[in-house]
Formats: C-alpha cells, structure tokens, sequence
C-alpha cells in the first residue's frame, strides 16, 4: 500500500510521490532499534515518510535516495548495531550516521548490497572491528569516510583490496583506521584513478608499508588532497610526491624530516601547493632561511601549518614573502619576538610559545585578520586597549579571538570596538575588575567565555542585548549582585554557565523567558542564589543538562523538572531538598548522572528514575545519593540501572540486605555503601562486577566471613569493610589474588588468627587498617614487601575526578580523621587493639612513605627498633598499651614531621631523648606515663645522670678503660670479702670445740622442729580431703 505526499520544487507546482510502504516499515524498525534520548527522529510518525525529518526522496518515484542523520553534541542517536532493515532501502544514493553511537558494534554486512550509493559517511560513529570487504561492491560510490576523532584506532583492515572495486570514488578518509597490519594498502594508490582525496593520517603507518608500486608513474595521477600525518614514516621524502603535479593539500605532519630534506625541495617538488602541514617534523630556523628558497613557489602558498617545531627567537622573515598566505599556524615554536602586518592573513595561530607583551601579537594591528588564537603564553603585560601611538585599523575583520591562560589585568573597553567578533575567549587568566558594559555592543557576538578568572562586581544589563549570543560562560569568577533578567531574552542561547561565584537573588522564571534552546544550566556553587519558580511553571527549554548544586532550591524538589523528559545530567546536590522523592520522579527517563547527594531527603529510594533504560552515551553515568536520610531496603529496581559506572548510597539510614541482583550492575566501577544500617552476609554475587575497583561497605552490620568470591575482583583497588561485623580468619586469597588493593581496610571487626603473610604480595598497598578485631601471633617480617608504601603511584582517577566526596577514614593523630580529597597521599598502617605478641619487626621501619603508624593496645614485646629514625615522613606515631622495654632510640628525633607521638603505657626506661621534632612535644608529658623507669623532660622524674642519650653514646669510647677497671676491682672486693668471712668463721670452729658442738646441737633441733611441722601439716590436709 502507498500513501501520497506533496513537493514543491523549484517554483515548477505541486509534484505528487509516493512512498513506498516497504521502506516506511523500514524506517521504523530502524527507529525502533535505536535510542534517541534527543527526539532526532521524533518526526518520523503517520504515514507519508518523504516529510520526516531527515529523509529525501526521488521526487518522481518517492523512492528514499537520502538518508541524513548525522549528530553532534547536542543530538545524536545510539544502538547496539545497525537495524539491517535500512537493507529495504535499495535505491538510496545517500547515508550519513556520522557522529552517533553504535557502542563499538561492527560496520554492517548489508552496506555493501546498497548499490545505488555515491556518498557514505560512518565517521565518528564508534564502529569497532575490521572493515567489511563487501564495501568494494559499491562501484557507484564517490564519498566514503569511514574516519574517527576519538584519538584511538578503533576500526581496522586487513587487506585494502576491496578499495579496488570503487572505481567511482573520488574522497577517501581513514584516519584513525589502523592500517598496520593491512595488505596492498599501497596498492590502491594506483588502483583508483578517479581518487582526488586521501586522507590516511594516524593510520599507523611505516615504511614497511611501503611497497614497489610507490616509484610507479601512476600513483594517484589525480590527487589534490593528501594526508599523511602522524604515521611512522622514516627517512627521505616518499618519491610518490614526485609525479602529484596537481596535489593543492599536503599534510606531512610527524614526519621527521629535519635531517633528511628542506623546505625549499619540498616547495620546488610541488609547485601547485596551496595548503601545507608540516607540524611536529623536527624543523628549525635553518630550514626557513635558506638561500635556495623560490619566492615564486612560495607565493602559491595560502595555509601553512608549522606548529609545534622547535624554531624559537624571532618570527621567520621568509614568511612574509609568502605573498598570498591567509592562514598561518605557529603555534608551540617558541617564539618571542613581535610579528610584523601581514596584510592578506586571515586566520593566525600563536598558542604556547614565550611571547612577553600583548602587543608583540599585533592585536590592534592586524586590521584583516579574522581569527587570532594565542592561548597558554607567558604575557608579563596587562590586557590592554589600543596604544595611543599605533595606527587602529578603522575597522577591525575580527571574528575568533582565543586568549585564554595569557592574561592578567583588566578588559578593556575597546575590546567593544571588535565589531565582527563571533567568538570570544578569555577564559582561564588572571583577569580582574568589572566585565565591561562595551562587550554589550558585540551584536554579533555567538560564544563569551570568561570563565576562570577573578572578575568581580555584577554581569552586565547589557549582555542581555547580545541577540546572537549560543553560549554564555562567566563560571569560577567572583562576580556577585543579581542575575539581570535580560539574559532571558537571549533566544538562541544554548549554554549558560554562571557556576562558582557569589551571585543572590532570586531566580525567576522571566529569567528563562526565551531561553526555547537551552540545553545546558550551571548555576552550581553560588550559595546565595535562590530558584524560586512556581509549582506549576512549564520551562520553556529541553535540558540536557542541569547543575544547581549549592544554591537554594525553594518550594520543595523541584516540581518543573518532570518536564525535562532528555535530562542525561542532574546536580542537586546541597540545594537544601528535604522530603520524600515526588511520585512522579519514578516515570522520568533514566537520568545518567543523577547527583542528589548532601541534602536532607528522607524515605524510599523506590522514587527514582526508572522508566527506559538510560542513554548509553553521553556522561559519566552515576547515582550520587550520599549524605540524606534515605531509609528502607534497597529497591531491586536499582539493579536494573545496568550502565551504571559509579554508586554511592552512603551516609543514609538504609536497612536490610543488599540485594543478590547488585551483580547486574556490570559497568560499576566504584560501589559506596557504608554508613547506614545495612545486615545480613555480603552477597557473593558482587564479585560478578569484573569492573569493581572501589568497594566501600563499612559502617553498617554485616556479618559472617569476607566471601571467597571476591577475590575474583582482580581490579579492586580499595576494599573497605571494616566497623562491621564480620568473622573469621582475614583470607589468603586477598593477598594471593587482590594484587591491586591500594587501600585495605578491616578495622573494628571480629576477625581472629594471625595477619596472613599473604597480605604482604599486596605491593601497591598504601593503607592498611587491621585495628580493633583479635588477631594472634606475630606481625610478619615480610612487612618489608609492601613497595606502596616505600614508593609511590597513581590511582585509577575516573571517578575520583567527578565525586569529591571520596574518602577514606582512618585513625589518625588519636581521632578518626576522614580524608576526602587528599586520601590518595595517605599512606597509613594500623594494627593497634589487638592480640599481637612478638617484636616490632625491624623490617617495618624500611616503609619510608609511612605517615601514621599504630601499634597501640597490643601485647608487644622487645625495643623499638632502633632505625625508627629512617620514617622520616612519620606524622603520628603510637606504641602506647605495650610491654615494649628498653631506651627510646635517640634516631627518633630525626622524625621531622612528628606532630603526636604516644608511647605511654609500657616499660621503657632510661633518659627520654631530646632535639629536633621531640622538642615541639615537650609540653606533653602524657605521651611518656606509665614508663616508671623513663626520666627527663617532660616527665617529673629527673634522671641521675642528667646527659642526653644522645650525648652518652659519643662519651663510650672513653669510658672503656675506666669500666674495664672497675669491673677488675669489683672481683678483687668480692674475692677479699669471701677469704674475710670464711676464715673468720671456719677457722673459730676448728679450734673451740664447745662452739662447734653447741652449732651442731642447734642445726639439729631446728631440723627436727621443721619435720614435726610438716608431718602435721600434712596430715591436717589429708583429713580436709576426706
């Protein structure tokens, strides 16, 4: 069946088509394959599928001939593959689904059975795989791109021969395929004639790819466009430049060419170039100052890319012979000097090099030039308005001025007079004072980027008249007053930017009046400012993302959001909501980044975003629930948020058990339960995230043993399960298979046994928290082993970078301290409040990264070793509630850093140790009580000898021959005392006879009287048993 449309073409009348019914069903399962968060084929409804929105047919048979759905950041669609049932559309000449998202899905089969094709566009789309062989069928097409900008190579080939059957084609682009391991990719540089442009940049190239055919004649006899940029080309110029006698584009780029050829030879082989990239190719002033240069070649010259070489001083006089030059890039060659007037230049690019003044830029004096990009240079000069003595140009052609991270000073007001400017960016500077009222005259004026810098004072009534005006960014300043209610006149405004700064007030809905295209709101982090709109207000905007986050939200949770049906971000965090979570928040679409956390909202998490499945692409997909009082079990529809890279439902009141379908939530990275009222065991099924790096569950009532499972989360990086209460012996398997563990954290449960030596095969370990539980036996030697904390790395960052409130809590200085934002320098060992018994092993003091370490409230024996003084980063130090004997090592003044030391409780002895970081705790003589054997400051007890420790040991050596003395006379005393005593006795019995008799008589009686006792004793003992 067939349904009738009406064209109108050309002022010829009404011309009725047809479309066909087949390619209809066709169209709409192919919409009903794909996601389409942002309505792109919202039109494609009833019956006549000519007028969608997208679709183009032939105007006679109203066959579908175009097929146009490219994307862009603001609307795209995605899927899982191509629907096949596009095949149905045999006689379209046109695909476009570049810019979309096929989540790394393979180019499909069928493309190749389109016959009809001239113009195939799959660029920037996320295919993944090889390229299939059957797009050598298209023998009509003349476009094909099949490019990426995603900086990786995600499509590949392993053999180009199919490129010999386009015989047709005239644009080739595979940047970004990888092309390394392709066969006769050399081959189709002759193969197909009709070929006018090539672009292979970044294809991983080299001159093993570069076969026999590359001396022919007939390479590429109609080239005018080639790229070659950023492949692995080594040596001389390729000889294929030779014969390209109309070749008009060449990008050589990452060619190093700096000792094998010049400049001049390549103008001279190529005469007919007008645009010419040559960056990052080693070259330096030399190869622009030759003699031999032909200015007649290099007049033809109009673009010319000559960034990132390392030139340096002055700007290359040769340049400005190039007669006909209209865009020049310099950007990253360390220039310093001022750049002459350049009358026919259009568009300049002088990024990152060491430019002193604004003025060596010429910005007031290059009257033609309409784009001008200087960011990242090292400006010792304010931003300033036209110098009196200079000629100003009556009128400026500028359109693009990009000056961010350059700057210091004020704006000024003359920037105003830059009639024509489209596009202004200051952001990222040190700009100060008032934005000026000047930049209202800008009418033109589509992008305002300040963002980043320290201007103060109110935005501007006159922004409001900037008609023109798609993106408006005055974020991270210290602007403050009122939003001026002009801003929402700004119809074709589609980002608006106003975060960090000190803006109050009241935000109604006049200042969302016209804003119909707004698709971006961040008012984030102004505390002052209050969203005050009515109840039942309808925004006149589709978001797709909205930031509010610390400011003040009144009426309650915001009511207009339910009409944001494409939200894909949303901040609400600290924005003084209180309540349950409205009803009408569950049928909402799947919000990837929902941020809620830190308010007061209270009940079920039952509210959330539920209907849909989400947008794949798009932002970091997170649920960011902390800090609320969210109460009840966790809602098994949460396990159907199956994107879901991050979850943290911390600090809450939540109870129950975490449900066993957690283990659909494959995409997590980073799972944050801890601190509510969560029991039962910990489901096994966690360890099916495969992704997992971060597991936080501490502070709830889990009990039983660590399950075995986890163990299967190779990646994990932090696993913290401690105040809860689990049992057991701490498994093997952690240090066996959780090679990756950064942080470890058991503390306050009922683990029993000794510390598994295992643990010490952690080498990334840089916190370790085994406190309060009842482990046995000794602390392992091999302590030594853990290289985290003896040298330092890098944690994985991908989430760590959007959530602040990451965090890890560890006793510190005698108190809980929770590291946030600084977690990751922590490097903290605590073992303290158990049953440990054995020595400090002299092992651990080779942790030199250390900055607390607690062995308190154990049963520790021996000294403390004396190389403590090697921790030199040791911050706070506890051994307190030990039976540690001995001196305190005088090395351990040398602890610099030390700022709580607790040594109380034990039975050290001998003079405390004074000097250095010691001298700083001399007002607490706590840190030392319960040693009854230690004397000198800050304790009471004074020591008999009253010299330093540190002092006593350089007097040793000295004392030697005096103590070797003393122990000699000590003998002869003993030996003197023995003769004395033993003579004065024995020699009185042997001569009186009536002494020795009555001693004899007198040993006698009293062993009698000891029998006697006994036996009685005895006896009485016997009768009590009885």
């Amino acid at each position: 069946m067939t349904y009738e449309a009406t064209y109108t073409c050309l002022g010829v009348g009404n011309v009725s088509v047809l479309c066909s019914e087949q390619e209809r069903v066709a169209l709409l399962k192919f919409k009903q394959s794909v996601e389409d968060p942002f309505g792109m084929l919202s039109s494609w409804v009833g019956n006549e599928c000519c007028m969608w929105e997208g679709i183009q047919c032939d105007g006679v048979t109203g066959n579908v001939q175009r097929l146009h759905l490219k994307g862009d950041d603001y609307y795209y669609i995605s899927g899982n593959k191509v629907s096949s049932s596009l095949a149905e559309l045999r006689h379209l000449k046109y695909l476009d689904l570049s810019q979309n998202y096929f989540q790394g899905s393979r180019i499909p089969e069928f493309i190749g059975s389109l016959k009809q094709l001239t113009y195939l566009n799959l660029s920037d789309a996320d295919f993944q795989g090889i390229i299939p062989p059957r797009i050598g069928n298209l023998s009509n097409l003349k476009v094909l791109d099949l490019s990426s900008n995603h900086h990786e190579n995600f499509l590949k080939a392993d053999d180009m021969a199919w490129a010999f059957g386009l015989s047709s084609l005239e644009l080739l682009d595979l940047s970004y395929v990888d092309l390394s391991g392709a066969q006769n990719w050399d081959m189709m540089l002759h193969m197909i004639p009709s070929l006018k442009e090539l672009s292979l940049s970044r294809c991983r190239l080299s001159n093993v790819n570069l076969g026999p055919f590359l001396n022919s004649s007939r390479i590429l006899p109609n080239i005018k466009h080639l790229d070659l940029g950023y492949n692995s080309f080594k040596g001389p110029l390729p000889f294929l430049l030779q014969n390209m006698t109309s070749l008009t584009f060449l990008s050589l780029s990452g060619f190093n060419h700096s000792l094998a050829w010049n400049f001049p030879k390549l103008l001279s082989m190529i005469p007919s170039l007008s645009e010419l990239h040559l960056s990052g190719c080693g070259l330096d002033k030399t190869h622009l100052s030759s003699p031999h240069l032909n200015y007649s070649t290099l007049s033809n010259i109009q673009h010319l890319d000559l960034s990132n070489n390392p030139r340096g001083g002055i700007f290359p006089s040769v340049l400005t012979n190039m007669s006909s030059l209209e865009v020049l890039d310099l950007s990253d060659t360390m220039l310093n000097s001022s750049l002459p007037i350049m009358p026919k230049l259009l568009e300049l690019h002088l990024s990152g090099n060491k430019f002193k003044q604004i003025e060596d830029v010429g910005i007031w004096r290059q009257c033609h030039l309409k784009q001008l990009s200087v960011t990242d240079n090292e400006f010792a000069m304010e931003m300033i308005d036209t110098p009196k003595n200079a000629s100003e140009c009556s009128i400026y052609a500028l359109e693009f001025l990009e000056l961010s991270g350059s700057l210091k000073g004020r704006i000024p007001e003359t920037l105003g007079g830059l009639a024509n400017l489209r596009d202004l960016d200051l952001s990222y500077n040190k700009l100060t004072g008032s934005i000026p009222e000047s930049l209202g005259r800008l009418r033109f004026l589509q992008v305002l980027d300040l963002s980043e810098n320290q201007l103060n004072g109110s935005i501007p009534e006159s922004l409001g008249k900037l008609a023109s005006l798609t993106n408006l960014d005055l974020g991270s300043n210290l602007l403050d007053g009122t939003i001026p209610v002009s801003i929402g006149q700004l119809a074709k405004l589609r980002t608006l930017s106003i975060y960090n700064n000190s803006l109050e007030g009241a935000v109604t809905e006049a200042h969302f009046a016209n804003l119909s295209v707004l698709k971006v709101l961040d008012a984030s982090s102004n505390t002052k400012l209050t969203f005050n709109v009515s109840r039942g207000w309808i925004p006149p905007f589709q978001l797709i993302s909205l930031s509010l986050s610390s400011c003040n939200i009144g009426n309650g949770f915001p009511q207009w959001l339910r009409h944001l049906r494409k939200l894909q971000i949303l901040e609400l965090s600290n924005a003084t909501l209180s309540g349950p979570l409205p009803t009408w928040l569950r049928k909402m679409p799947i919000i990837n980044f929902l941020d809620l956390s830190h308010n007061k909202l209270s009940g079920s998490l039952k509210n959330l975003p539920n209907a849909g499945n989400g947008d794949v692409y798009g932002p970091f997909r997170a649920l960011l629930l902390e800090y609320n009082l969210f109460s009840g079990s966790i809602p098994r529809s949460l396990c159907r948020r199956t994107d879901l890279e991050v979850l943290d439902l911390s600090r809450n009141m939540l109870s129950g058990k975490i449900p066993n379908c957690v283990g659909d939530l494959q995409g997590l990275t980073a799972m944050r339960l801890s601190s509510n009222q969560l029991s039962g065991a910990i489901p096994s099924s966690i360890a099916l995230i495969s992704s997992l790096f971060w597991l936080n569950l501490n502070k709830n009532n889990f009990t039983g043993e660590v399950p075995p499972e986890l163990g299967n989360l190779q990646g994990l990086e932090v696993l913290d399960l401690g105040d809860n209460k689990l049992y057991g012996n701490i498994p093997n398997w952690i240090g066996e298979k959780l090679t990756s563990l950064v942080v470890l954290s058991l503390h306050k449960n009922n683990f029993t046994g000794r510390i598994p030596p295992s643990l010490c095969k952690n080498s990334n370990l840089q916190i370790l928290d085994l406190a309060y539980n009842n482990l046995t036996g000794t602390i392992p030697r091999c302590v030594g082993n853990l290289n985290g904390m003896v040298v330092s790395h890098r944690m994985n960052e991908s989430y760590f970078d959007l959530d602040d409130d990451k965090n890890v809590i560890q006793v510190m200085k005698g108190v809980d301290l929770e590291y946030t934002t600084t977690w990751d320098i922590v490097f903290n060992m605590d073992l303290s409040s158990n049953k440990l018994v054995g020595e400090i092993p002299v092992e651990l003091t080779a942790l030199s990264l250390l900055v607390g370490l607690n062995l308190s409230n154990n049963h520790l024996r021996g000294g403390i070793p004396e190389s403590v003084g090697k921790m030199k980063k040791l911050e706070t130090l506890d051994f307190s509630k030990n039976k540690l004997s001995g001196s305190i090592p005088p090395s351990m003044a040398a602890l610099t850093f030390l700022s709580h030391l607790n040594l109380s409780h034990n039975n050290l002895s001998g003079q405390i140790p004074t000097g250095n970081q010691l001298q700083t705790l001399i007002d607490d003589p706590s840190i030392y009580a319960g040693n009854k054997h230690l004397c000198g400051p800050p304790l009471q007890n004074t020591c008999s000898n009253h010299q330093d420790p540190t002092t006593t040991r350089s007097k040793k050596k000295h004392k030697a021959a005096d103590e070797k003395m003393e122990v000699w006379l000590f003998y002869v005393d003993i030996m003197s005392g023995f003769g004395t005593g033993f003579w004065g006795v024995i020699g009185v019995l042997m001569f009186k006879k009536q002494w020795r008799h009555k001693l004899f008589m007198f040993a006698e009686e009293t062993m009698d009287k000891i029998y006697v006792a006994v036996v009685v004793r005895v006896a009485k003992f016997k009768r009590g048993r009885e």
